[in-house]
């Protein structure tokens, strides 16, 4: 097995005492991994996924007491330490795809709605991802009950991030100074969404903007930019205002590191059928930087479909049954890992789907998105 496993995998602890330690660590981790990229979605297709493959596991897995039953993996990823597993993840993604400096990182939650336990009284687990939309990789996660949690969860996963030159771009539930100084504080830059959970900051900005592009900014510096897109039967064009000649609301409302404020338009079309929406940000953007503003805005909605959408169609995330102790969370790394290894893997111009399809028919291919 390739250093770029072995070495980041390793180190994390293992949570069995050592009477119970039929099966390495190292090897559990691998099978889930290697399972999960070939389409297994529960500890049962685990278990029939490695029996299958027994005799090309055994290529580089010592398995001393053959393939673990589906209860020993699922004992021992509800043991996991959620925290040692992501700092292991990170290390990994990291080597994998540089760091996240300079880049747009899209903060945005989930919730895998099967993990809901009733009988133990537990919420479902509603995971925050750090997505970096330049390297398409999810570059941290961190799991918290409920989306209204999503405000405490987002501070530390910042720090875990290298923000040097990046933009942080979030959705309205992110909305807050504390978060906004945070990620200027680490050097980053933030456009953030604005809606009426705001109450004051949201009717000031929409009042003076909707203004402003009636009267076309007579009398306010601003910036403008446009973008067409066509395909799959829809046209969509997007444009975005921005303007720096904020000095009024700053005065109003204290946001750290606040240079500018935006409007993007959103015209969809399809066939006779329009539809069209208005939203609003504030940025530590400088205000002449609209091309930029739009691209952050526009590319943000990247996490949902090269990470939520894939996560539930082509993983089956949302269907997931995994919910005792903290199997939920980590099995929901293993998927991001594999989606990475499968994204990153670039000699087959095929799809998610069908890149697992091969993996599971060619041990070759899988060699080769697993990077050995």
């Amino acid at each position: 097995m390739a250093a770029s496993i072995w070495e980041h995998f390793s180190v994390i602890p293992d949570p069995r005492v050592d009477r119970t330690k039929l099966h390495k660590l190292e090897d559990i981790l691998v099978i889930v991994l290697c399972a999960v990229i070939c389409g297994a979605e529960t500890w049962v297709d685990i278990v029939d996924f490695a029996k299958a493959k027994e005799a090309w596991l055994r290529t580089f897995l010592e398995l001393p007491h053959g393939i673990p039953s589906h209860d020993t993996f699922g004992r021992v990823f509800a043991a996991l330490d959620v925290r040692a597993f992501e700092q292991a993840f990170q290390r990994w993604i990291f080597d994998l795809a540089g760091t996240s400096e300079g880049k747009l990182i899209a903060i945005d939650g989930k919730t895998i709605r099967r993990s809901l336990d009733r009988a133990s009284g537990r919420a479902a687990i509603h995971l925050v991802s750090a997505w970096v939309h330049e390297n398409h990789a999810v570059f941290g996660q961190l799991a918290v009950e409920g989306k209204s949690n999503e405000i405490t969860a987002i501070p530390k996963l910042l720090e875990m991030l290298d923000l040097q030159k990046a933009t942080v771009t979030i959705d309205a539930m992110g909305c807050q100074k504390e978060i906004a100084q945070k990620v200027v504080d680490r050097g980053g830059q933030y456009v953030l969404a604005v809606k009426a959970n705001q109450g004051t900051l949201h009717e000031d900005i929409r009042l003076f903007l909707d203004d402003a592009i009636e009267r076309d900014f007579q009398g306010v510096e601003h910036d403008s930019y446009e973008q067409t897109e066509k395909g799959h039967g829809r046209l969509e064009t997007r444009r975005c205002w921005t303007t720096g000649q904020i000095e009024w609301l700053r005065q109003r409302h204290d946001w750290p590191g606040l240079q500018s404020i935006a409007a993007v338009d959103s015209r969809r079309q399809i066939g006779e059928q329009v539809t069209t929406e208005r939203r609003y940000f504030i940025s530590s953007l400088p205000g002449r930087t609209a091309r930029r503003m739009g691209q952050a805005v526009r590319n943000h909605w990247s996490v949902e479909n090269g990470l939520h959408w894939s996560l539930d169609l082509c993983f089956g995330e949302d269907q997931s049954r995994a919910r005792i102790g903290n199997a939920a969370e980590n099995l929901s790394r293993v998927r991001r890992l594999a989606l990475t290894l499968l994204k990153q893997e670039a000699t087959a111009k095929v799809g998610i789907k069908a890149k697992r399809l091969m993996a599971g028919w060619d041990e070759k291919y899988l060699l080769r998105v697993l990077r050995i």
